[in-house]
């Protein structure tokens, strides 16, 4: 049997529709999140140069459009990492962060809030923890956060993202306040830590450094080195861009008093928390919808589903 230029052609275009419905179905299914407030529409927009300094791993640490932003660098040399120039108690904290590609198993992207410097035994800390992955080869979100030192128990959340992070930048947001801890992704709450009895006695309280780190997690990250980093996909480059650092700003000189006495860098209804106003205390009826989706759709573990792991789970999971 014969066929025309015409039947070949059908049939070429065809298979390539049918190649590229395979192609997304393996990266499993593509959601649009509903509409939310975009909080980052309420503070500026920073240069990398004017907010980090250099935390580690210089050498692997580039600044780019003039300190606009930075690419930062894990090859098998070292990792690296950026240090907020303040320290913060509360705030909104926002980074725009460009992930790498192809294959990332063991490659760990953080952007997180601590004190372990100057509380090395009692420390507070606020995580994004971005996971690269063995099997999917797609990037794996992971929240947690510690208080006065609680590092015995782990209170993680992980999740699949609704996008490909490696093709465009994407906004990771912390809000800390008195009344709540919230992650947000793109502005979609993706998680949301009330300050509570429950939690009280481990919720962070202590000024913070934001630092931003790419390093080598293979014995963390990947079943105990399972699938370590492969360093012939290097160098793996994490650009950011997009910085928002909005807090009370602790000054160095009053540090080591047992008084806390931040000045803030924002007017606001409190003057020891720039996002206390009515719009940061409790979440929207938007804000809660697209908290709803992220944790239906999106989540694939919370240590408040752990039995296995915990026998009797911590307070906050059975209170809340």
């Amino acid at each position: 049997m014969k066929f025309s230029l015409h039947d070949k052609t059908l049939v070429l275009s065809e298979l390539l529709i049918f190649y590229m419905i395979v192609v997304v179905s393996c990266r499993g299914p593509v959601y649009k999140p509903p509409e939310t407030e975009k909080l980052t529409d309420y503070f500026s927009r920073l240069s990398v140069n004017q907010s980090y300094n250099v935390f580690y791993g210089g050498s692997n640490i580039h600044m780019t459009n003039n300190g606009s932003s930075a690419e930062l660098i894990l090859d098998k040399s070292s990792g690296s990492g950026l240090i907020s120039k303040d320290k913060y108690y509360y705030g909104f904290f926002n980074a725009a962060l460009k992930l790498p590609a192809h294959f990332t198993s063991g490659v760990v992207v953080a952007f997180y809030l601590s004190n372990s410097d100057m509380f090395p035994h009692n420390h507070d800390e606020i995580d994004f923890e971005l996971l690269g992955h063995e099997k999917r080869r797609d990037w794996v979100l992971q929240t947690n956060l510690y208080g006065n030192g609680s590092v015995h128990t782990g209170r993680e959340e992980k999740f699949y993202l609704w996008f490909d992070p490696t093709l465009d930048f994407h906004d990771y947001t912390i809000l800390w306040n008195n009344h709540h801890i919230v992650f947000l992704v793109d502005n979609v709450p993706i998680r949301e830590v009330v300050h509570n009895t429950a939690i009280s006695s481990v919720y962070p309280s202590k000024p913070m450094s934001i630092i931003v780190t790419i390093w080598d997690g293979s014995e963390w990250a990947t079943h105990g080195g399972k699938y370590p980093v492969n360093y012939n996909y290097a160098p793996f480059v994490t650009t950011m861009k997009g910085i928002q650092l909005e807090g009370c700003i602790k000054h160095q000189n009053n540090y080591a008093s047992s008084i806390v006495i931040p000045t803030c860098s924002r007017r606001s209804t409190s003057s020891l928390d720039p996002v206390d106003g009515e719009g940061f205390m409790k979440l929207s009826q938007q804000q809660m919808t697209g908290l709803d989706w992220a944790r239906r759709k999106h989540m694939f573990y919370s240590y408040c589903q752990d039995t296995k792991r915990y026998k009797v789970l911590p307070p906050e999971c059975t209170a809340n």
